[in-house]
């Protein structure tokens, strides 16, 4: 989901989630197809129902014959939360299946749920969300919405929330929604940002856990790390030139600052040279930095031209 996710930054992304309901407490989600989707702002579109029925289609011709659980999207940047779109959404999943979840990034499994992204706003469901989850609630009342953030998500933490609806007939006898989403005895203390876009009120959070062995670990760690190859990728000349610019304007006011200096220093007493950069920049310290920077820039983009030159 996270890599789907990046890859469709800044447009949010969406798909299915496979798996299965393990009981009242637990859906288990065991792998994840992306959706031909893909929106602006805070939505994404409507579920494609061909496409999820040939995918499901061609996974049972492969020994495969799993089930949707719920759907995930992407908010990239702005958290995991849901919107109207995305409640409406979550509300025809739970119309077909109660247990559906929402996420924000030969088994007998099924799609649990469903997936989109929200790159670089968040985790939490908007209006046209919210009217895709009815979708796949209407299927499952157990689906799940899933978002995930691709951009707030660095190694080791992935910025990722899975919601389901809270039935609006309810809220209006007076009752109490499901309070208890887990077996877990915790409850994640929920952001600003998703409160404000109607978590508790529309839509709730459900605990999320990790089973990861060794080998998945060692794979998530590695997942958009920078490997030797990035040394040789040739620059946009324009913004190679631009950098240039800048880091010349950079040395030459350093150099003026150190000019300064070094003309100061026949004037201060001992105790004061030591102390004269303390809460200040030192300029030959930083001139050193900024020399050093762009020497090692401009001799990589030679050598990269040079060898795209050659191939």
């Amino acid at each position: 989901m996270l890599k789907h996710g990046r890859a469709g930054v800044p447009m949010e992304v969406m798909g299915l989630m496979l798996g299965e309901f393990i009981d009242d407490y637990t859906v288990t989600v065991i792998d994840v197809f992306a959706m031909p989707q893909s929106g602006t702002g805070v939505s994404v579109e409507a579920v494609d129902p061909v496409f999820q029925t040939k995918m499901l289609d061609m996974l049972k011709q492969t020994g495969r014959p799993e089930m949707v659980v719920g759907w995930y999207h992407s908010h990239p940047g702005f958290g995991c939360w849901l919107s109207s779109v995305d409640i409406n959404t979550q509300q025809s999943f739970e119309q077909l299946n109660q247990r559906a979840v929402a996420v924000v990034t030969g088994r007998p499994e099924m799609v649990v749920g469903w997936y989109h992204s929200h790159p670089g706003f968040g985790c939490w469901l908007s209006s046209v969300d919210i009217n895709t989850q009815q979708s796949f609630e209407q299927l499952n009342q157990r689906a799940v919405a899933v978002v995930v953030d691709p951009i707030q998500s660095v190694p080791g933490k992935v910025v990722i929330d899975a919601f389901r609806l809270i039935n609006p007939s309810t809220v209006m006898l007076g009752q109490e929604p499901r309070q208890t989403t887990s077996n877990v005895g915790h409850l994640n203390k929920p952001s600003i940002q998703s409160l404000i876009h109607g978590l508790n009120r529309h839509y709730y959070s459900i605990a999320i856990g990790y089973r990861k062995t060794e080998l998945e670990q060692s794979m998530l760690g590695n997942l958009h790390k920078r490997g030797w190859m990035e040394g040789l990728r040739l620059r946009d000349w324009g913004e190679h030139k631009e950098n240039n610019e800048k880091a010349i304007e950079r040395m030459l006011a350093l150099s003026e600052a150190y000019n300064k200096s070094v003309q100061e220093e026949s004037t201060l007493s001992a105790e004061q040279l030591k102390t004269r950069h303390v809460g200040k920049q030192d300029p030959k310290r930083h001139l050193e930095d900024a020399v050093e920077q762009a020497m090692g820039d401009s001799i990589l983009q030679s050598l990269n031209a040079m060898l795209l030159a050659e191939l």
